[in-house]
This record gives C-alpha cells, structure tokens and sequence, in this order.
C-alpha cells in the first residue's frame, strides 16, 4: 500500500514539473512578443542637418550640371536650349543660353532663324537679341525689317532701346529709306509696339522720355498725312 502511495507520489511529481516546464516556456514567449524593438543606438546619435547638407549639396550639383549642360548646347547652335532654359524659371541662366546664340547668329539667315524661334514659341527677348536685330536692320532698312526690329526692341521690355529704334526708323523715313512705309502707318507701328512694353517700364523715367519722344513723331507724322490727304 505504501509502496502504491509513493509511486503515485512520484507520477504527480513528474507531471506537475511538465506542466511549470511548459507554463514557464509560455511566458517567457509571450513576453518576448511584447517587448518593443530594440532602440536603434546609432540613430540616437546621427546629426540630422547632416543628411539635409548632403541633399542641397547633391542638388546644387545636379543644378549646375544641368546650366552647363544648356550652355553646352546652345554653343553648339541648339535652339531647343533655349526653351529648356526657359522652362527652369531661371533669367539669368536663361539670359546666357540667349546670349551664346546670338554670339552663333554672324549671318542674316542665322539671325532670322534665332529670331523665328523665339518669336515662334513665345520667348522673352533680352538686349543683346534686340540690339543685334536693330542693327542689322539697319544695314538695310525695309518695311519688313523695320517692323520685326520695332517688335524685338519692344521685347526687350527696355524702353531706351525702344525709344532708339523708334528714332533710327523715324531717322529713315525722313531720308525716303522707307517709301513703302506711310506716315500713318508708321505712327500705328509706333504705338502698336509701344503697348508690348511692361507697364513699369512705361511708367519708369526711361518711359517718360520714350513717351516725350512718340508724342513728337505722333505730330510730325500726323501733319505729313494731313497734307497728304489735303
């Protein structure tokens, strides 16, 4: 009887250390899912203004990968650079492709083919476009060319270089340079023209004088039509 007493003494004793065994494995389990993630010691320390500083300075690469590259292009005679050039929202970058291509532009039909593609897709005119438009105008003047010269100075948004080209065709007119031009379309060409300028650039000093200037050629060809239709 005794001995039955201990041998189910002994049976009790095994199961119940099975039964902590796999309680105890368990918990130690459920435990382990809990537990957050590990803290990630190194990011605790990393200077955050550190990987912004790389970031600008891999943009700035890029950006002045992409000046170069434009003016690459239009030293080459690539007139599509100066659209993309445009596109980027930068004057003065797009300032310089313009320049380079005029610098290409030494013959009338390279000139006139800078000058259809800018006046084709809409693009901003700088000074150095209009001056070298004027000036082979007047190599030799014409209804054609005085017009295109009046509308590429106005362009420039520069009422000085307006205001010169203004003058040479009214210069020109007097000489019979232009017999195909009358007097009242001259003074139309003029105030036409005139309105294409930026009304800051109307209303700043320079735009006074210019101002000053078309009142002056106003009457003066006003008075020739008069007598003309007299």
């Amino acid at each position: 009887m005794v001995t039955l007493l201990l041998f189910a003494l002994a049976i009790f004793s095994v199961i119940g250390i099975g039964i902590y065994y796999f309680w105890q494995k368990s918990t130690l389990a459920d435990a382990e899912r809990v537990l957050p993630p590990a803290a990630n010691l190194r990011g605790l320390f990393d200077d955050p203004s550190a990987g912004r500083e790389e970031e600008m300075k891999i943009a700035i690469a890029a950006r002045e990968a992409e000046q170069s590259a434009l003016i690459a292009r239009a030293r080459n005679g690539e007139h599509s650079a100066l659209a993309d050039a445009n596109q980027t929202k930068d004057a003065a970058l797009y300032d310089r492709v313009l320049s380079e291509l005029v610098k290409l532009a030494d013959s009338d039909p390279k000139l006139l083919a800078l000058q259809s593609y800018v006046a084709k897709n809409d693009l901003p005119v700088n000074a150095e476009l209009a001056t070298t438009v004027v000036a082979s105008w007047q190599k030799s003047p014409d209804r054609n060319g005085t017009s295109k010269a009046l509308h590429f100075a106005a362009l420039s948004d520069d009422a000085d270089a307006y205001r010169n080209a203004v003058e040479q065709a009214l210069q020109f007119w007097r000489e019979g340079k232009l017999p195909d031009i009358a007097a009242i379309e001259l003074r139309a060409l003029f105030d036409g023209e005139f309105w294409i300028l930026a009304s800051r650039t109307r209303s700043a000093g320079a735009g006074f004088v210019l101002k000053r200037t078309l009142d002056s050629a106003r009457r003066e060809l006003e008075a020739v039509a008069s007598e003309a239709r007299a």
